[in-house]
């Protein structure tokens, strides 16, 4: 079922959209941007509370899902399943499928943002979605990797900034 709605997304393929999938997916790639805005919220000192919170939600979504449960599923990649399908990037290199971690990271900013109710979390919001998409437009990541990325992104952004809270409250 997977296989045939990466398939499906597939007819909808323009030499616009994938110029455009293609860039937005590169962003996000080893959460440069995300460790790039962390890094400028933790600079700024209006924002370093919002870093803070940045810093921890990442730090628990990189050791979940990139230690942990990509090695612990090792779920081959779309493109590895059915070959057939043109790539439009390089092949990733982990080969490690689930969960999504481009998906993950935008989501655990997304999440602090949006807990913080912090501006432009609308903005970082769709762009997450943009880059969940992207990655299943791309054909390397199943929907339900995708599905598990941003539910995990969730978690490690509600996370980031539960830890904060109760360390500010001890202190």
């Amino acid at each position: 079922m997977e296989i045939q709605i990466l398939n499906a997304i597939q007819n909808i393929h323009t030499s616009w959209l994938d110029a455009c999938m293609i860039g937005i997916t590169k962003l996000g790639n080893h959460g440069l941007i995300w460790f790039g805005l962390t890094l400028v919220l933790l600079i700024n000192p209006k924002t370093r509370k919002i870093g803070i919170m940045c810093t921890l939600a990442l730090i628990i979504d990189l050791i979940g899902c990139n230690l942990v449960l990509k090695h612990f599923f090792a779920r081959p990649r779309p493109y590895m399943v059915n070959p057939n399908v043109h790539l439009l990037i390089p092949e990733v290199g982990d080969h490690s499928s689930f969960p999504s971690g481009h998906t993950a990271m935008a989501f655990t900013i997304a999440s602090v943002f949006y807990l913080n109710k912090f501006k432009g979390w609308q903005i970082i919001g769709i762009f997450a979605i943009l880059i969940a998409f992207s990655r299943l437009y791309l054909y390397v990541h199943f929907p339900t990797d995708v599905l598990a990325g941003i539910l995990i992104g969730i978690g490690c952004g509600i996370l980031g900034v539960k830890i904060y809270q109760s360390k500010r409250q001890t202190n």
